[in-house]
């Protein structure tokens, strides 16, 4: 009877130590990943005003006469909005583009995905602008749970064309951090080239603010 009542106890002080546990790494889960998600955001919101920035300095002559800028600015841009659709099935770009074949390039193209017209400088700092509001957007909503999940369907990655297999099976918080570095890669191009050509550049913004 007493070796019944101590093998009942020993259940019921370990089910209580592995539920103190549990709520003990939930809790701390959770802290940790408010700490990446904040983290996360001042800096992504950081590399977007950055690129901001050099759209701002850059004269309209150049985004209308240089192919290679406009071609990367749009390239940067759109890429930035796409990564950030949640869920990709929403993306719908006001800036529209076309999958174009290698054979047809021009030779300035970054890539297959061309615009359809040349976008005003107006309307690519709009963009920005708009895109830059659902980074914060998804920020707010951010949970460490999301963070973990597949941030795009099988049934999305070819809906538009843009998805590179390479990404097809990240989590939220590895897109975040490819779409950052991916922006901010073209951002210091961006800037080089605005060097050069137009004898100005962008300061480094270290972080933003994050809501």
């Amino acid at each position: 009877m007493n070796k019944y009542i101590f093998r009942k106890q020993d259940k019921l002080i370990k089910f209580y130590l592995h539920r103190e546990c549990r709520l003990l790494f939930y809790t701390q889960f959770a802290c940790m990943s408010n700490v990446i998600i904040a983290t996360l955001c001042r800096n992504f919101l950081a590399a977007i005003d950055m690129a901001h920035q050099v759209l701002v300095l850059a004269p309209e002559e150049l985004l209308e006469k240089d192919r290679r800028f406009f071609y990367m600015a749009y390239h940067s841009l759109i890429f930035l909005d796409y990564y950030l659709s949640d869920p990709v099935r929403d993306f719908h770009p006001k800036l529209s583009y076309t999958i174009h074949h290698a054979d047809v390039l021009p030779a300035e193209a970054v890539d297959d995905v061309l615009p359809d017209r040349i976008y005003t400088k107006d309307e690519l700092l709009t963009f920005l602008r708009e895109t830059r509001g659902k980074c914060e957007t998804q920020f707010r909503q951010m949970t460490g749970e999301k963070l973990l999940e597949r941030w795009i369907t099988d049934n999305e990655v070819d809906m538009h064309g843009l998805c590179p297999p390479l990404v097809s099976h990240y989590s939220r918080l590895e897109i975040l951090l490819y779409n950052l570095r991916h922006l901010q890669h073209h951002t210091g191009q961006l800037n080089l080239l605005l060097r050069l050509k137009a004898n100005v550049a962008a300061d480094w913004v270290s972080q933003s603010p994050c809501l």
